[in-house]
Protein backbone atom coordinates (compact mmCIF):
# COMPACT_ATOMS: atom_id res chain seq x y z
CA UNK A 1 0.00 0.00 0.00
CA UNK A 2 0.91 3.23 -0.98
CA UNK A 3 -0.58 6.23 0.85
CA UNK A 4 -0.36 9.53 -0.80
CA UNK A 5 -1.02 12.31 1.27
CA UNK A 6 -2.83 15.40 -0.45
CA UNK A 7 -5.93 14.78 -2.78
CA UNK A 8 -5.38 18.38 -5.56
CA UNK A 9 -4.25 17.79 -8.82
CA UNK A 10 -0.75 16.29 -7.91
CA UNK A 11 -2.23 13.33 -5.22
CA UNK A 12 -5.33 12.43 -7.66
CA UNK A 13 -2.54 11.80 -10.79
CA UNK A 14 0.00 10.08 -8.27
CA UNK A 15 -2.93 7.65 -7.24
CA UNK A 16 -4.06 6.88 -10.89
CA UNK A 17 -0.30 6.12 -11.89
CA UNK A 18 0.65 4.02 -8.67
CA UNK A 19 -2.20 2.04 -9.60
CA UNK A 20 -1.56 1.23 -12.75
CA UNK A 21 1.94 0.91 -11.76
CA UNK A 22 -0.06 -2.18 -9.86
CA UNK A 23 -0.24 -0.62 -5.98
CA UNK A 24 -2.47 -0.25 -3.56
CA UNK A 25 -2.93 3.07 -2.55
CA UNK A 26 -5.44 5.68 -0.16
CA UNK A 27 -5.34 9.53 -0.24
CA UNK A 28 -5.20 11.42 2.68
CA UNK A 29 -6.91 15.12 1.81
CA UNK A 30 -7.46 17.50 4.77
CA UNK A 31 -10.30 19.05 3.26
CA UNK A 32 -13.83 18.57 3.55
CA UNK A 33 -14.37 17.76 -0.28
CA UNK A 34 -12.05 17.57 -3.28
CA UNK A 35 -11.20 20.66 -5.10
CA UNK A 36 -11.45 22.77 -2.11
CA UNK A 37 -8.00 24.47 -2.35
CA UNK A 38 -9.36 25.60 -5.94
CA UNK A 39 -13.14 26.80 -4.44
CA UNK A 40 -11.33 29.10 -1.67
CA UNK A 41 -9.89 31.15 -4.35
CA UNK A 42 -10.84 34.40 -4.94
CA UNK A 43 -14.10 34.46 -7.33
CA UNK A 44 -12.64 35.39 -10.67
CA UNK A 45 -9.81 33.58 -10.79
CA UNK A 46 -9.07 31.70 -14.15
CA UNK A 47 -6.10 29.57 -15.32
CA UNK A 48 -3.59 30.56 -17.12
CA UNK A 49 -3.48 27.62 -19.50
CA UNK A 50 -6.22 26.42 -21.66
CA UNK A 51 -8.37 23.76 -21.28
CA UNK A 52 -6.69 21.52 -23.85
CA UNK A 53 -2.74 22.05 -21.73
CA UNK A 54 -4.92 21.44 -18.24
CA UNK A 55 -6.19 17.89 -18.07
CA UNK A 56 -4.79 15.06 -15.66
CA UNK A 57 -3.43 12.08 -17.69
CA UNK A 58 -6.52 9.87 -19.01
CA UNK A 59 -9.25 12.74 -18.75
CA UNK A 60 -9.39 15.75 -20.76
CA UNK A 61 -11.01 18.99 -19.37
CA UNK A 62 -14.56 19.43 -20.59
CA UNK A 63 -15.55 22.27 -23.01
CA UNK A 64 -13.98 24.61 -25.28
CA UNK A 65 -10.47 23.84 -25.29
CA UNK A 66 -8.99 26.99 -25.59
CA UNK A 67 -10.98 28.82 -23.18
CA UNK A 68 -9.13 29.55 -19.74
CA UNK A 69 -11.18 27.29 -17.25
CA UNK A 70 -12.34 29.07 -13.73
CA UNK A 71 -11.14 27.62 -10.12
CA UNK A 72 -14.81 26.18 -9.61
CA UNK A 73 -14.57 24.55 -12.42
CA UNK A 74 -11.07 23.37 -11.97
CA UNK A 75 -12.89 22.05 -8.78
CA UNK A 76 -15.50 20.00 -10.37
CA UNK A 77 -12.78 18.40 -12.57
CA UNK A 78 -10.62 16.91 -9.65
CA UNK A 79 -13.49 15.43 -8.31
CA UNK A 80 -14.81 14.05 -11.61
CA UNK A 81 -11.50 12.37 -11.67
CA UNK A 82 -11.50 11.18 -8.71
CA UNK A 83 -15.10 9.48 -9.24
CA UNK A 84 -13.66 8.03 -13.07
CA UNK A 85 -10.80 6.21 -11.64
CA UNK A 86 -12.31 5.27 -8.14
CA UNK A 87 -9.59 6.93 -6.39
CA UNK A 88 -10.39 6.06 -2.67
CA UNK A 89 -9.86 9.44 -0.80
CA UNK A 90 -10.39 9.80 2.85
CA UNK A 91 -11.58 13.66 3.20
CA UNK A 92 -11.74 15.77 6.69
CA UNK A 93 -8.37 13.38 7.02
CA UNK A 94 -5.56 15.92 8.53
CA UNK A 95 -1.98 13.93 8.73
CA UNK A 96 -0.65 15.44 11.91
CA UNK A 97 2.57 13.26 11.61
CA UNK A 98 4.39 11.17 9.39
CA UNK A 99 6.86 8.20 11.01
CA UNK A 100 8.89 4.99 10.11
CA UNK A 101 7.78 2.12 11.52
CA UNK A 102 10.19 -0.84 13.17
CA UNK A 103 9.37 -3.09 9.67
CA UNK A 104 10.71 0.21 7.42
CA UNK A 105 7.27 1.35 6.44
CA UNK A 106 5.66 4.87 7.29
CA UNK A 107 2.81 5.44 9.80
CA UNK A 108 0.48 8.66 9.10
CA UNK A 109 -1.04 9.79 12.08
CA UNK A 110 -4.26 11.52 10.81
CA UNK A 111 -7.02 13.40 12.66
CA UNK A 112 -9.21 10.45 12.14
CA UNK A 113 -6.70 7.52 13.59
CA UNK A 114 -3.83 6.21 11.90
CA UNK A 115 -2.63 4.49 8.70
CA UNK A 116 0.19 2.11 7.73
CA UNK A 117 2.06 1.41 4.59
CA UNK A 118 4.99 0.71 2.53
CA UNK A 119 5.44 4.16 1.03
CA UNK A 120 4.27 7.54 1.38
CA UNK A 121 3.07 10.53 -1.98
CA UNK A 122 3.62 13.74 -0.73
CA UNK A 123 1.80 15.96 -2.24
CA UNK A 124 0.82 18.70 0.03
CA UNK A 125 1.10 21.41 -3.26
CA UNK A 126 2.96 24.83 -3.01
CA UNK A 127 0.32 26.46 -0.83
CA UNK A 128 0.71 25.90 3.08
CA UNK A 129 0.82 28.42 5.46
CA UNK A 130 -0.18 32.00 3.76
CA UNK A 131 2.53 34.38 4.54
CA UNK A 132 2.11 38.05 5.75
CA UNK A 133 5.32 40.45 6.81
CA UNK A 134 5.21 41.44 10.37
CA UNK A 135 4.16 45.11 10.08
CA UNK A 136 2.15 47.04 12.68
CA UNK A 137 -0.88 47.68 10.51
CA UNK A 138 -3.68 49.21 12.93
CA UNK A 139 -7.46 47.42 13.38
CA UNK A 140 -8.94 49.93 11.62
CA UNK A 141 -7.32 49.36 8.34
CA UNK A 142 -8.87 45.89 7.02
CA UNK A 143 -5.98 43.19 6.58
CA UNK A 144 -5.83 40.02 4.80
CA UNK A 145 -3.85 37.52 2.73
CA UNK A 146 -4.80 37.19 -1.14
CA UNK A 147 -5.99 33.61 -0.02
CA UNK A 148 -8.71 34.91 2.12
CA UNK A 149 -9.74 37.40 -0.62
CA UNK A 150 -12.93 36.77 -2.76
CA UNK A 151 -14.06 39.40 -4.42
CA UNK A 152 -14.11 43.38 -4.15
CA UNK A 153 -17.82 43.43 -2.67
CA UNK A 154 -16.41 42.01 0.15
CA UNK A 155 -14.01 45.12 0.45
CA UNK A 156 -14.72 48.24 2.63
CA UNK A 157 -15.08 51.38 0.06
CA UNK A 158 -11.50 53.51 -0.04
CA UNK A 159 -7.94 52.84 -1.29
CA UNK A 160 -6.56 49.43 -1.07
CA UNK A 161 -3.05 48.26 -1.35
CA UNK A 162 -2.36 45.09 -2.87
CA UNK A 163 1.17 43.94 -1.81
CA UNK A 164 3.07 41.83 -4.12
CA UNK A 165 4.02 41.44 -7.37
CA UNK A 166 3.63 38.09 -8.58
CA UNK A 167 0.74 37.14 -10.97
CA UNK A 168 -1.72 36.81 -7.96
CA UNK A 169 -1.42 40.37 -6.91
CA UNK A 170 -1.65 41.74 -10.33
CA UNK A 171 -4.70 40.26 -10.87
CA UNK A 172 -6.26 41.37 -7.97
CA UNK A 173 -4.81 44.63 -8.44
CA UNK A 174 -6.88 44.73 -11.85
CA UNK A 175 -9.86 43.32 -10.71
CA UNK A 176 -10.29 46.22 -7.65
CA UNK A 177 -9.17 49.18 -10.00
CA UNK A 178 -12.31 48.82 -12.00
CA UNK A 179 -14.23 49.80 -8.81
CA UNK A 180 -11.68 52.16 -6.21
CA UNK A 181 -7.92 53.88 -5.62
CA UNK A 182 -5.32 50.97 -5.93
CA UNK A 183 -2.14 50.64 -5.27
CA UNK A 184 0.15 48.12 -6.08
CA UNK A 185 3.43 47.37 -4.36
CA UNK A 186 6.22 45.79 -6.01
CA UNK A 187 9.14 43.83 -4.65
CA UNK A 188 11.59 42.23 -7.52
CA UNK A 189 10.58 42.95 -10.93
CA UNK A 190 9.29 39.60 -13.25
CA UNK A 191 9.43 39.87 -16.65
CA UNK A 192 6.08 39.63 -18.43
CA UNK A 193 4.80 37.33 -20.88
CA UNK A 194 1.53 38.08 -23.16
CA UNK A 195 -1.59 35.51 -22.63
CA UNK A 196 -0.77 35.05 -26.46
CA UNK A 197 0.89 35.65 -29.11
CA UNK A 198 0.30 36.12 -32.59
CA UNK A 199 -3.08 34.26 -31.98
CA UNK A 200 -1.80 31.36 -30.08
CA UNK A 201 -1.89 31.02 -25.98
CA UNK A 202 1.83 31.29 -24.24
CA UNK A 203 2.11 27.75 -22.72
CA UNK A 204 1.62 26.22 -26.52
CA UNK A 205 4.80 28.54 -26.96
CA UNK A 206 6.55 27.27 -23.83
CA UNK A 207 5.98 23.86 -24.38
CA UNK A 208 7.42 23.68 -28.44
CA UNK A 209 10.17 26.04 -27.04
CA UNK A 210 11.22 23.02 -24.46
CA UNK A 211 10.94 26.02 -21.74
CA UNK A 212 8.15 23.92 -19.40
CA UNK A 213 10.04 20.64 -19.56
CA UNK A 214 13.20 21.94 -19.04
CA UNK A 215 14.95 20.17 -16.14
CA UNK A 216 15.90 22.59 -13.29
CA UNK A 217 19.35 20.96 -13.54
CA UNK A 218 20.26 22.27 -16.83
CA UNK A 219 21.14 25.74 -17.69
CA UNK A 220 17.91 26.53 -19.57
CA UNK A 221 15.44 24.75 -16.95
CA UNK A 222 17.54 27.16 -14.22
CA UNK A 223 17.03 30.49 -16.18
CA UNK A 224 13.95 29.91 -16.71
CA UNK A 225 13.36 29.18 -12.93
CA UNK A 226 15.23 32.45 -11.83
CA UNK A 227 13.07 34.40 -14.64
CA UNK A 228 9.56 32.99 -13.97
CA UNK A 229 7.79 35.41 -15.53
CA UNK A 230 4.15 37.13 -15.04
CA UNK A 231 1.47 35.93 -17.41
CA UNK A 232 -0.62 38.14 -19.39
CA UNK A 233 -0.79 41.37 -17.24
CA UNK A 234 2.31 43.40 -15.38
CA UNK A 235 2.87 46.98 -13.87
CA UNK A 236 3.00 48.52 -17.76
CA UNK A 237 -0.16 47.63 -18.05
CA UNK A 238 -1.91 47.97 -14.60
CA UNK A 239 -0.56 51.50 -14.97
CA UNK A 240 -3.12 52.41 -17.87
CA UNK A 241 -6.03 50.77 -15.51
CA UNK A 242 -5.05 53.68 -12.97
CA UNK A 243 -3.16 51.51 -10.67
CA UNK A 244 -0.13 53.61 -8.38
CA UNK A 245 2.75 50.90 -8.71
CA UNK A 246 5.31 51.18 -6.04
CA UNK A 247 8.41 49.70 -4.39
CA UNK A 248 8.48 47.50 -1.60
CA UNK A 249 6.02 48.55 1.60
CA UNK A 250 9.25 48.36 4.50
CA UNK A 251 7.91 50.86 7.18
CA UNK A 252 4.35 51.50 9.11
CA UNK A 253 3.17 54.47 10.84
CA UNK A 254 -0.74 54.43 12.16
CA UNK A 255 -2.63 54.41 8.74
CA UNK A 256 0.60 54.77 6.75
CA UNK A 257 2.19 52.78 5.32
CA UNK A 258 5.48 53.45 3.66
CA UNK A 259 7.91 52.57 0.86
CA UNK A 260 11.62 51.76 0.42
CA UNK A 261 11.82 54.72 -1.81
CA UNK A 262 10.11 56.43 1.18
CA UNK A 263 6.39 56.53 -0.92
CA UNK A 264 3.44 56.93 1.54
CA UNK A 265 0.25 54.98 0.87
CA UNK A 266 -3.34 54.88 3.34
CA UNK A 267 -5.04 52.75 2.15
CA UNK A 268 -8.70 51.42 4.03
CA UNK A 269 -7.79 47.82 2.85
CA UNK A 270 -4.52 46.26 2.46
CA UNK A 271 -4.21 42.32 0.40
CA UNK A 272 -0.79 40.48 1.06
CA UNK A 273 -0.03 38.88 -2.50
CA UNK A 274 2.79 37.83 -0.50
CA UNK A 275 3.09 33.70 -0.96
CA UNK A 276 2.70 30.66 0.98
CA UNK A 277 5.53 28.99 3.27
CA UNK A 278 6.13 25.18 3.48
CA UNK A 279 5.24 23.51 6.31
CA UNK A 280 6.28 20.12 6.65
CA UNK A 281 6.66 20.04 10.91
CA UNK A 282 4.46 16.86 11.12
CA UNK A 283 7.16 15.09 8.92
CA UNK A 284 9.08 13.28 11.81
CA UNK A 285 11.22 11.36 9.66
CA UNK A 286 15.17 11.70 10.40
CA UNK A 287 16.98 12.86 7.30
CA UNK A 288 14.00 13.73 5.23
CA UNK A 289 14.38 17.64 5.79
CA UNK A 290 16.55 20.02 5.93
CA UNK A 291 16.30 23.52 7.14
CA UNK A 292 12.55 21.96 6.88
CA UNK A 293 12.32 21.62 3.84
CA UNK A 294 12.23 17.93 1.63
CA UNK A 295 15.68 16.93 1.03
CA UNK A 296 15.18 14.94 -2.61
CA UNK A 297 16.09 15.16 -6.37
CA UNK A 298 13.32 15.01 -8.80
CA UNK A 299 10.99 14.50 -5.73
CA UNK A 300 13.13 11.24 -4.80
CA UNK A 301 14.08 11.09 -0.90
CA UNK A 302 17.08 9.48 0.23
CA UNK A 303 14.53 8.19 2.46
CA UNK A 304 13.85 4.53 0.52
CA UNK A 305 10.15 4.99 0.06
CA UNK A 306 9.54 8.45 0.66
CA UNK A 307 8.84 10.68 -2.32
CA UNK A 308 7.30 14.12 -3.45
CA UNK A 309 4.50 15.35 -6.31
CA UNK A 310 3.38 19.03 -7.32
CA UNK A 311 6.34 21.19 -5.65
CA UNK A 312 7.25 23.91 -7.59
CA UNK A 313 10.27 23.45 -9.90
CA UNK A 314 10.09 19.67 -8.50
CA UNK A 315 11.27 18.47 -12.31
CA UNK A 316 11.02 21.20 -14.18
CA UNK A 317 8.46 24.33 -14.52
CA UNK A 318 5.85 21.64 -15.16
CA UNK A 319 6.02 19.91 -12.16
CA UNK A 320 3.09 22.48 -10.15
CA UNK A 321 1.25 22.83 -13.23
CA UNK A 322 -2.20 21.22 -13.84
CA UNK A 323 -1.55 20.20 -17.31
CA UNK A 324 2.12 18.32 -16.33
CA UNK A 325 1.92 17.06 -12.86
CA UNK A 326 1.02 14.00 -14.32
CA UNK A 327 4.53 13.22 -15.84
CA UNK A 328 5.73 13.67 -12.89
CA UNK A 329 3.85 11.26 -11.33
CA UNK A 330 4.52 8.60 -13.29
CA UNK A 331 8.27 9.24 -13.01
CA UNK A 332 7.38 9.24 -8.89
CA UNK A 333 5.25 6.17 -9.16
CA UNK A 334 8.21 3.79 -11.57
CA UNK A 335 10.15 4.50 -8.14
CA UNK A 336 8.19 2.21 -6.69
CA UNK A 337 8.51 -1.38 -7.11
CA UNK A 338 5.40 -3.23 -8.36
CA UNK A 339 4.15 -5.45 -5.68
CA UNK A 340 1.10 -8.28 -5.73
CA UNK A 341 -1.91 -6.59 -3.66
CA UNK A 342 -1.81 -9.09 -1.00
CA UNK A 343 2.01 -8.45 -0.75
CA UNK A 344 0.62 -6.06 2.52
CA UNK A 345 -2.49 -4.64 3.19
CA UNK A 346 -2.19 -1.21 4.86
CA UNK A 347 -3.77 -0.78 8.20
CA UNK A 348 -5.66 1.57 9.89
CA UNK A 349 -6.28 2.41 13.40
CA UNK A 350 -9.70 4.56 14.06
CA UNK A 351 -9.74 6.13 17.26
Amino acid sequence: MIIVIGAGQAGLAAGRALRLAGHDVLLLDAHPRLGESWRRRWDSLRLFTPARLSALPGMSFPGPENRYPGKDEVADYLQAYATRFELPVHLATRVTGLRLTPDEGFEAITSHGTFTGDGVVVATGPFQQPHIPDLPIPPEIVSLHSAAYRNPEHLPDGPVLVVGGGNSGVQIAAELAATRPVTLALGKRRPVLPQRIGGTDVFTWLQALGLVRAPVTGRLGRLVRNRDPLIGLGPRDLRRLGVRVVDRITAADGRRLRSDTGETIAPSAVIWATGYRPDYRWMHIPGALVGGLPLHTGGISPIPGLTYLGLPFQRNRGSALLGWVGEDAATVAATFAAQPQATRTATSRHR
